[in-house]
């Protein structure tokens, strides 16, 4: 691999992605996937399971023959049923299990216990094998809507105990950041459910409180290397706080890849094979909403969270009067943008005053050459006696007035 390639530098996080920068681009997009959300919510709605909507459930033995085959029993034999609600229906229906023990489930409107029991003959008949080969169950609303006030609970508590959490770990912005993005991920997770049209069921709902861990982790991660770079950032004058963030979005995007890939491959297997090869609806259920949302949570810990958290941190004085101050440096060529250019000082030419410090006395006019060549010639060498004038018996020997007495040695 080229040291140079995407892949490497994003193993070293020096890819240099304009992630932060962009922002008001990535809030264009996510307002628009809200806005596509909030429509189909409004026109699609949802596919509630018949835990939530109440019905009658029949399971009838793959030993039948096809899906189809089994499906066109059960609607011949509701035909002739109605319901307060209209005629009924067959609402959904899978394959449930492998092997010898694999049945089919049929889903229906809620039916009485004397129509369930004329669906039942007369699917029997139509099929060819005995009644009590067929299965029927009456699920009530009321244990879906007793499921969802609990996980409504469950999630306020959650995000209480969280964005304490958040704040005593980073601060109140980061915390606000954090679980915006965490609305934003299920928001999307509900909204592909509404537009595909996904069974909503009780391992939905458990599916839903599973994806809060993860896309609170990976936002976590991030925000804690973005406290990392940008403490004590307003000290200096090299960086700006949205740079700062932007560097930590690239340092740790190639961990966040491999999170993200690492937790979707199993995932994935839950799904595909625990729901397709062996026809394990629950696994169907719970590995959908996971995969969906784990995706969800990677885009909106990258691409909304952290620029969210840049646009909050912009409106502290401190962070926009630090940001004018690098922006002022860099416009002036590296210097304070308030000082002035001073021009250079000629050979010779004495220091101003304004520029010497307090203690250092002012320096002298420089002397003219013709001037400092006389006054070299007349200055005393290094070690030379005195030019004084000298008393005459000084000369050729020292003077008997010298010593006491006058005597000679």
């Amino acid at each position: 691999m080229s040291r140079s390639g995407l892949a490497s530098r994003l193993y070293r996080g020096e890819a240099g992605l304009a992630i932060v920068p962009r922002r008001k681009l990535w809030f264009s997009i996510c307002g628009g996937l809200v806005l596509l959300t909030l429509l189909s919510f409004v026109i699609q709605g949802f596919t509630l399971g018949i835990e939530f909507r109440g019905g009658n459930e029949f399971q009838v033995p793959t030993s039948v023959g096809t899906m189809q085959r089994a499906e066109e029993a059960v609607h011949n034999a509701l035909a002739d049923e109605s319901t307060p609600d209209g005629p009924a229906e067959v609402v959904s229906s899978q394959q449930v299990g492998n092997g010898a023990n694999a049945t089919y489930l049929f889903r229906t409107s809620p039916l009485e216990q004397q129509q369930a029991t004329d669906v039942r003959t007369a699917v029997a008949q139509e099929l060819g094998i005995p009644v009590n080969d067929i299965s029927d169950n009456r699920v009530s609303a009321a244990w879906g809507a007793q499921i969802t006030q609990r996980a409504l609970i469950g999630l306020v508590i959650f995000l209480v105990l969280v964005t304490g959490y958040l704040v005593l770990r980073f601060e109140l912005r980061m915390a606000i950041a954090a679980v915006s993005g965490l609305a934003l991920d299920l928001l999307l997770t509900a909204g592909i459910y509404s537009a595909v049209g996904f069974e909503v069921t009780p391992s939905t709902v458990v599916g839903f409180l599973t994806i809060l861990g993860f896309a609170l982790y990976d936002t976590v991660v991030v925000f804690d290397k973005i406290q990392e770079n940008t403490r004590g950032i307003t000290g200096g004058s090299s960086q700006t706080y949205p740079e700062a963030a932007n560097l930590a979005l690239n340092q740790t995007l190639m961990r966040s890849i491999n999170t993200s890939v690492v937790a979707l491959l199993p995932v994935g297997g839950l799904l595909f094979i625990g729901a397709g090869l062996l026809g394990a609806g629950t696994l169907k259920d719970l590995g959908l909403v996971l995969f969906v949302g784990m995706g969800a949570a990677f885009f909106s810990s990258i691409f909304f969270s952290t620029p969210l958290l840049v646009s909050l941190k912009e409106r502290e004085p401190r962070i926009r009067q630090h940001t004018q101050r690098v922006l002022a440096r860099r416009a002036g060529g590296g210097r304070d943008g308030s000082a002035t250019r001073r021009p250079a000082r000629q050979p010779g030419q004495a220091r101003p005053a304004a520029e010497r410090p307090a203690d250092q006395p002012a320096e002298e006019a420089p002397v003219p050459a013709a001037e400092a060549t006389a006054l070299a010639g007349s200055a005393p060498k290094v070690g030379s006696r005195p030019s004084g004038k000298r008393s005459g018996g000084a000369r050729g020997g020292r003077s008997g007035g010298n010593r006491p007495g006058g005597k000679r040695r």
